[in-house]
């Protein structure tokens, strides 16, 4: 679907595409105590959250533009007592509900009551299947057990289950036995996230430009089990490296969705790019959503490849890869907390700049064949 964008003049205009994707954080509230992440989620209520009519009003806004599909997230969205209300609300409207999940609360009442809200499908962290490593990975023991458990309460719900998991130095020899755990249990989709340094990953050691390409071109090739759909994350690069091994990369779309197709709203009605850019483009409470995304000075640069810096400005693939805009802002601003920041205290150079994730020189040959 295509809205016919007003600029905040009213003189120029632009056919934008309506979100494919917006990705809510309902709370910020969560169990687990997960190193690398991105809100720096606790246990500790916010009275700030969205409260349930404010919720179904930006449902209602959302509906308004298009029918993405709308993620609920966290911290834990299950925390949320009105979470089923909210998703039936939200599936009645006509938009596709998904949810993000720790996985460790859902039961077989749990997965009966979702499945009964309309909810489509629930992607569960799994970082390894390794349940010490990925208890410690979560900062709480026996969420592996949990997390396994709730996984099989969905499936024989009927629900369709993700499984993501967040790449770093620690489970990246893992990829396949995690792919492995789910095709076992009937799962077909994984979303494998490359850490990115924001919120509480700042602390995390990262991977080596090189070792993205390698591991992107690892989870490449793994995606082409049949039956199994893999998206790497957070790695824009990937549409360049699939392109270099003869791989279609059409299905994937463009390598950064953030502000293009995708935004995140956080548990106060912040509305960014993308939960790993803490950049506020505006708050629902007080701009209609329709006016954020399609008047975003912000979103306009960022849907412009002309507009981008450095090695990504002069890079062939940066239309189809657009390079991470996260890392480039995280670069440019170094160990400045998790806070959502307003657009308007950051330069367009700071996340507009050349990803410093990608080893990639621009027009430089290349040697990759495929196996």
């Amino acid at each position: 679907m295509e809205t016919l964008m007003k600029g905040r003049n009213e003189r120029d205009t632009a056919l934008v595409p309506a979100p494919r994707i917006v990705s809510w954080n309902v709370t910020a509230r969560c169990p687990l105590r997960c190193g690398h992440c991105y809100i720096d989620a606790d246990e500790e209520p916010d009275d700030r959250e969205l409260r349930t009519g404010q919720g179904k009003a930006l449902i209602d806004q959302l509906a308004a533009v298009g029918r993405p599909v709308l993620i609920l997230s966290g911290g834990e969205p299950l925390l949320r007592p009105d979470i089923y209300d909210l998703a039936r609300y939200a599936t009645d409207a006509g938009l596709p509900v998904a949810m993000g999940t720790g996985g460790t609360l859902v039961t077989d009442d749990v997965a009966a009551r979702l499945a009964r809200a309309g909810v489509r499908k629930v992607a569960v962290s799994l970082d390894s299947v390794n349940p010490a490593l990925h208890d410690m990975l979560r900062g709480v023991p026996g969420t592996w057990v949990r997390a396994v458990a709730g996984i099989e309460a969905l499936r024989r719900r009927g629900i369709d289950v993700q499984l993501n998991t967040t790449i770093g130095l620690w489970n990246m020899e893992e990829l396949d036995s995690i792919v492995d755990f789910g095709m076992a249990r009937g799962i077909r989709d994984y979303q494998c996230f490359f850490l990115v340094p924001t919120g509480r990953a700042q602390a995390l050691g990262d991977l080596s430009p090189r070792a993205y390409e390698s591991t992107i071109e690892h989870l490449l090739l793994a995606g082409r089990r049949p039956g199994i759909h893999l998206r790497p994350t957070c790695a824009p690069q990937f549409v360049r490296i699939a392109s270099d091994m003869g791989l279609e990369t059409a299905p994937w779309g463009r390598g950064c969705l953030a502000g293009i197709s995708y935004c995140r709203i956080d548990p106060t009605g912040a509305v960014t790019p993308c939960p790993y850019l803490p950049l506020s483009l505006g708050n629902v409470l007080e701009q209609p959503f329709a006016e954020i995304w399609y008047g975003s000075p912000v979103l306009a640069a960022l849907r412009d490849p002309d507009a981008l810096g450095g090695r990504c400005g002069r890079c062939e693939f940066r239309a189809s890869c657009g390079g991470c805009r996260a890392r480039a802002f995280g670069a440019a601003r170094p160990g400045r907390g998790c806070g959502i920041r307003s657009a308007a205290s950051a330069g367009p150079g700071t996340y507009l700049g050349e990803d410093p994730g990608c080893a990639y020189e621009p027009g430089a040959p290349v040697a990759r064949v495929m196996p």
